[in-house]
């Protein structure tokens, strides 16, 4: 038995639960494809061709984006 590092319950096996270690995957994966939109649509280049919908997510993205970098 041993503590599963993710949420810190007890284990029944020698290894992190499965679940919590999906989860956490996840919520990488989720994170990683935020931090990386504006890039894959290469708004560096040419940001006048956006819609205003469009835009409006993308700011919304970058204010969350440097939010969590500073917490």
């Amino acid at each position: 038995m041993k503590i599963c590092n993710i949420c810190h319950k007890i284990s029944a096996t020698d290894k992190d639960h499965t679940d919590c270690v999906q989860k956490r995957s996840i919520e990488i994966e989720d994170e990683n494809f935020k931090n990386s939109i504006a890039e894959k649509l290469n708004l560096s280049k040419n940001n006048q061709d956006l819609g205003i919908e469009v835009k409006a997510i993308l700011e919304h993205l970058t204010r969350e984006k440097e939010h969590n970098d500073k917490s």
